[in-house]
């Protein structure tokens, strides 16, 4: 059986921090890199990730023994020529430069060090993601830090135009929210929509399903603006536009399903859900069909729900997509699939009354029930 390691520990551990040590090491002679790895050491193993990455850039400014823009040139040093020579082999970065742009944000978020520091974020983000760091500039001097931003979603490497966006995402998991309108990034992604990086255009994606949690008709009109525009190619924007609604579309809005080509009042109707076994357990697979059929021509866009009671005995539904398709006259859909009931670290998977139902085009069609048993 494999074990998986947490990622806790594959970004920060021993020979990580052993590793930090000798490159500062190398660019500072005076840093004390012994005392600098036994102190981390002591602390890490109990830390989660967050707090190793606050530790060792607590250690660094500890040991090195310059502070102010003298230190950020050790840190800036201390970095292998490239990316690819410190091993990245991905757009993401090597967690090993986390603890780098947190000292940053840390000890270099100053009016004095603005324009050194927000070009020092620019250069980490090749290394290591940087945006949970450009988040506290973006509150501590929204005005200039913005003006940066909009530098960097023209700037010639991929990785950091997508810090542009993602720096800006109103809703960024795991980071800080921003003290700025949840629309304020638009002129940021607005550049970015049709870049020819699909790293980009991920985080464009995120920037608006993060918008279109409060504001969806601002995304449905961004969107428009942009189809019409003709600036992205067809499959490219279409997977923005899918992404950007996802939540909208699990939600069965039917403008989201509109604009995406799909009729709300399509005229599909679905035989009733045939459950394999209607007795599951934790790990069980949940086996279902229908049959859908159609009187015209339609495209469909096909997911299913899990209705289900948390420990707290409040309501839950989990929404899943199914497929993308067209469904013609006389020539029925046979939907079936087989679905992994299992709890997992966000959510356990509770003994009691269960239901599944189809969604097509955002139309919920009646659901089956199912029981899920103690193991």
């Amino acid at each position: 059986m494999t074990v998986k390691i947490p990622l806790k520990v594959t970004a920060l551990n021993a020979d990580r921090i052993a590793r930090i040590s000798r490159e500062v090491q190398g660019a500072c002679a005076g840093f004390d890199a012994e005392r600098f790895v036994r102190e981390v050491m002591a602390d890490l193993p109990r830390l989660e990730l967050k707090d190793r990455i606050a530790r060792t850039s607590q250690a660094l400014h500890t040991h090195l023994p310059v502070t102010g823009t003298d230190a950020l040139d050790v840190l800036l040093r201390s970095l292998p020529p490239t990316p690819e020579a410190a091993g990245v082999t991905n757009d993401f970065g090597l967690h090993i430069y986390s603890p780098h742009s947190d000292y940053v944000s840390r000890y270099l978020r100053t009016s004095e060090h603005l324009d050194r520091a927000l070009d020092a974020l620019a250069r980490l983000t090749r290394y290591f993601s940087a945006e949970l760091a450009a988040r506290h500039f973006l509150n501590a001097f929204p005005d200039k830090t913005m003006k940066t931003v909009e530098v960097w979603a023209r700037d010639e490497d991929h990785r950091v135009r997508r810090l542009a966006s993602e720096a800006t995402r109103p809703r960024l998991p795991w980071a800080p929210r921003i003290a700025l309108p949840a629309d304020a990034g638009l002129p940021v992604v607005e550049q970015l929509y049709a870049d020819p990086s699909p790293f980009v255009r991920t985080s464009v994606a995120n920037h608006l399903h993060d918008l279109c949690a409060d504001q969806p008709e601002l995304v449905l009109a961004t969107l428009q603006r942009w189809q019409e525009s003709g600036c992205a190619p067809d499959q490219h924007f279409a997977f923005i536009a899918r992404e950007a609604l996802r939540s909208r579309l699990k939600a069965g809005w039917p403008a989201a399903y509109a604009f995406l080509g799909y009729a709300h009042d399509a005229p599909v109707e679905l035989t009733p859900l045939v459950l394999e076994r209607t007795e599951l357990f934790d790990g069980g697979t949940l086996s279902f069909s229908a049959a859908l059929t159609t009187t015209a021509t339609a495209p469909v866009h096909v997911m299913f729900v899990i209705f289900s009671t948390t420990q707290a005995g409040k309501p839950r539904e989990k929404v899943y997509f199914f497929l993308r398709g067209t469904a013609e006259p006389g020539r029925g859909l046979q939907l079936a699939k087989d679905h992994v009931l299992r709890s997992t670290a966000a959510v356990k998977l509770t003994p009691g009354s269960y239901a599944i139902a189809l969604q097509v085009n955002g139309r919920r069609f009646p659901a089956t029930a199912f029981h899920v048993r103690e193991a």
